[in-house]
């Protein structure tokens, strides 16, 4: 994992080319090809990377709008829409990444390797932040003289393995060793194959223990929430959920989907075809899938927390639409000012995500301050002196909120104008 002076590929900036005109059946490699840069695919990608800032930073749980949080289990809320909007660009770019390594000699050996290597780097990452600082900083309840070997010891005993760069890793990797030189029939089908499967084991597997068939309303009760418990333990799931993970291994197949989404979306996007017909075709499949999404709804609802086969559905019809709009606004009409600041979010999406996270651990949970009279996180005290003593509850936290993307936009500014860009 090292900084570059050029973007990085794969989960952020990818070039679009334009299709040369070589003759088809040739067995040479194609020829690079000119590059068509689309300033809307990053614009999109940092809307949604500054959308999950916004709503993972609250001023406190306990006072936020219904909008900036998930819906309860099923329906959706705006913030539903980011972790799948990502995944959708995070498909696309794929696509295009592989694409332009194929066409300037890469062998598949050497891409298959890259894309394992990239996935298997993701994972680790989002797991070191899940496992930092590397001891359990609180009081460990039932032994108040712990050792420092003791925090640590129990800090890895009860680690999350799973989280949201672990399933961007995982759902990367299955989705770009699915689609990696396949043919756009053996794409769809295996996305198909993948939608109706899933939905079948929601609808007809039985949860081992129970025996109950086609469980998928209480977390601890299904399918997921058992073989999370089976398989990464019960003290390495979602602290706010204990018997089961929001990104846990069964509902990952709903995630590879939305990749392949992402992927299809890819393969239409670099058609050698005039931009408003490219745009156009995004908008009218996005718009069908949302409509088949929520018709999918009547009989398997919409969830992110099992990631259902409708939520998959609907949620690339939502981004497909959200970005052939960006496209059209950007692209099309050149109305760009409103995109830039979006930009040094959406070039340096793992930078922004691990650095915030790092810093909302050590704000949250570290390094603490003293509020009347209590010893309490540093974040409880700034939030109490500097937001909430003078704003209503809702609007002290949302402000907060803000002003930490605020300060992300003012590091990541600081990156961009350096050209600097995480790459994995």
């Amino acid at each position: 994992m090292t900084a570059l002076a050029h973007p990085p590929e794969s989960i952020a900036p990818a070039p679009l080319e334009a299709r040369d005109g070589g003759v088809p059946g040739v067995g040479a490699a194609p020829k690079p090809r000119p590059r068509e840069r689309l300033m809307s695919l990053d614009a999109f990608r940092g809307l949604t990377v500054a959308g999950m800032l916004l709503v993972n930073n609250p001023g406190t749980w306990g006072a936020i709008y219904e909008p900036l949080e998930h819906a309860p289990w099923w329906g959706w809320t705006p913030t539903d829409l980011i972790f799948p909007f990502f995944l959708f660009i995070v498909g696309i770019t794929t696509h295009l990444s592989l694409e332009q390594r194929r066409a300037r000699g890469d062998s598949d050996a050497a891409l298959a390797k890259q894309v394992l290597r990239r996935g298997a780097l993701i994972f680790l990452c989002g797991f070191l932040l899940s496992l930092f600082p590397g001891f359990t900083w609180t009081t460990i309840a039932g032994h108040p003289d712990a050792t420092f070997l003791d925090r640590v010891v129990h800090r890895w005993e009860h680690v999350r393995i799973m989280g949201v760069l672990q399933r961007i890793g995982v759902a990367y990797t299955i989705g770009a060793l699915l689609s990696f030189r396949a043919p756009l029939r053996r794409v769809v089908v295996t996305l198909v194959v993948l939608l109706y499967g899933y939905w079948a084991i929601l609808a007809f597997a039985p949860t081992p223990g129970t025996g109950i068939m086609g469980e998928i309303d209480v977390g601890a009760l299904t399918l997921q929430g058992w073989l999370d418990r089976a398989v990464l333990g019960a003290d390495h799931l979602f602290q706010g959920t204990s018997t089961w993970d929001p990104e846990g291994i069964l509902s990952s197949l709903g995630a590879v989907a939305s990749v392949l989404c992402g992927v299809l979306a890819g393969r239409w996007i670099a058609e050698p075809r005039p931009l408003v017909e490219r745009v156009a075709g995004v908008f009218a499949v996005g718009g069908i899938a949302a409509v088949a999404g929520l018709m999918w709804h009547w009989s398997l609802p919409i969830g992110k927390n099992l990631w259902t086969p409708s939520y998959v559905v609907f949620m690339a019809g939502m981004a497909a639409m959200s970005l052939a709009t960006c496209m059209w606004l950007i692209e099309e009409m050149d109305v760009t000012r409103w995109a830039k600041p979006f930009l040094v979010f959406g070039m340096n999406p793992i930078l922004a995500f691990v650095g915030s996270g790092l810093m909302a651990r050590c704000l949250y949970s570290i390094f603490t301050g003293t509020w009347n009279g209590r010893v309490v996180p540093i974040q409880r005290v700034i939030f109490e002196t500097g937001f909430n003593s003078w704003l209503a509850p809702r609007n002290a936290s949302l402000l907060f909120a803000m002003t930490f993307v605020l300060l992300w936009f003012g590091i990541l500014s600081v990156f961009h104008r350096r050209q600097w860009f995480l790459k994995i």
